[in-house]
């Protein structure tokens, strides 16, 4: 088996982990929820789309794109409706739409300049020592600044000198946010980002199922799992995408 009939069978194995895990957990929402299933089944879908574009992300297709622009969409209309009803989520509303779905035109855009088509796929970059300097501190002082601004009004997390409720929000989130800033500039550092929000991702839901957590917590914890598996195949890609960038260089 050469190496694209590998990454096309991987790839079919994660997508339908991913997408089983999703499956599931929204049967058991619709389960326990007598109204509302409409837009339930429409963050179903977004959350489809985003499966979508992280398997595609990983074999470096334009077409990620498109997948991310429903999902972040989606999202950020959901987290707008449920503030618009009285709960919390204005926050992550303006953050996708200010952030994450333009990210998604300018990764078009980069990934087409660098020959990422229908057919064919993104020629990958790397960080250098100066740019990964830069990444570091701006990662130390924005980690610091979300901390301390969603610690002052999150009341409901115990207090101590870190509050783990409130780290276990801000690590995922600065990763995304790192994270698609440089998968929209093509850049193979990304799924060191990526790899971080699976693996938080996995504590925060451990965490969860300690507490009580459940068979929710439990499926949880398989479908990021399922992405930790495809941010370590996305690396190996893109280790070797970039590889060939320095060899036409």
């Amino acid at each position: 088996m050469d190496e694209k009939q590998f990454n096309r069978w991987f790839s079919a194995f994660i997508l339908i982990g991913m997408s089983v895990a999703l499956v599931l957990a929204t049967a058991i929402k619709l389960g326990g929820q007598a109204e509302g299933r409409g837009l339930l089944l429409l963050a179903a879908f977004g959350s489809l789309m985003g499966v979508l574009a992280t398997v595609s992300s990983a074999n470096g297709r334009i077409i990620t794109f498109l997948f991310g622009l429903l999902d972040v969409a989606i999202y950020g209309a959901m987290c707008l409706m449920n503030w618009r009803d009285g709960g919390s989520g204005l926050g992550n509303a303006v953050l996708h739409f200010v952030y994450f779905v333009p990210m998604q035109f300018v990764g078009f855009a980069q990934w087409k300049r660098r020959g990422s088509n229908e057919a064919g796929q993104v020629r990958a970059r790397r960080l250098d020592g100066r740019q990964w300097a830069w990444i570091g501190l701006a990662l130390v002082v924005s980690t610091g600044v979300l901390y301390g601004v969603i610690a002052h009004f999150d009341k409901s997390a115990a207090d101590g000198f870190l509050k783990m409720a409130v780290v276990l929000d801000v690590l995922p989130l600065v990763c995304n946010i790192f994270g698609q800033a440089l998968m929209s500039t093509a850049y193979r550092e990304q799924w060191f980002f990526w790899i971080g929000v699976n693996v938080f991702s996995i504590w925060m839901w451990a965490r969860s199922l300690a507490t009580g957590g459940g068979s929710y917590a439990v499926i949880y914890i398989i479908k990021y799992s399922f992405y930790l598996i495809n941010s370590l195949n996305g690396l190996r890609i893109w280790h070797n995408l970039s590889k060939k960038e320095d060899v036409c260089k």
